[in-house]
């Protein structure tokens, strides 16, 4: 529960939406191109009479090329936004896990000075 309190979840909520639009928009993207590549190829399958002269063509691989590198970029940024809350919450645990290796401590230590005053008691 002391996990989840140390990590910046206004900083979390505020970027999920941009992460959810970039990640559908990345999709779309995705799933669009997948298409036109489909249907390009397709017809350029439909044989020789029905093929597009090579210039269209050559037009509609440099749009597909540029698509696809901006789908890249997307995707690496996502990414890396990704990456910074994963170094947040990584940051949250090792917050936590000296907290708690302190607390083991502390509490060994009352733990000692209790079993010695037990003792101390005893023998009085």
């Amino acid at each position: 529960m002391t996990a989840l309190k140390l990590v910046p979840w206004g900083d979390v909520i505020e970027a999920t939406p941009q992460i959810l639009q970039a990640a559908k928009k990345l999709l779309g993207a995705t799933r669009k191109g997948k298409a036109e590549a489909t249907a390009a190829g397709s017809i350029a399958d439909a044989g020789t009479e029905a093929a597009l002269p090579t210039d269209v063509q050559l037009q509609h691989l440099r749009e597909r090329v540029l698509q696809l590198e901006q789908e890249q970029l997307d995707g690496a940024a996502l990414i890396q936004s990704l990456a910074q809350q994963n170094a947040q919450v990584i940051q949250a645990v090792e917050d936590l896990r000296q907290h708690n290796r302190r607390l083991t401590l502390a509490l060994t230590i009352v733990a000692c000075a209790c079993a010695g005053l037990l003792v101390w008691a005893l023998k009085q």
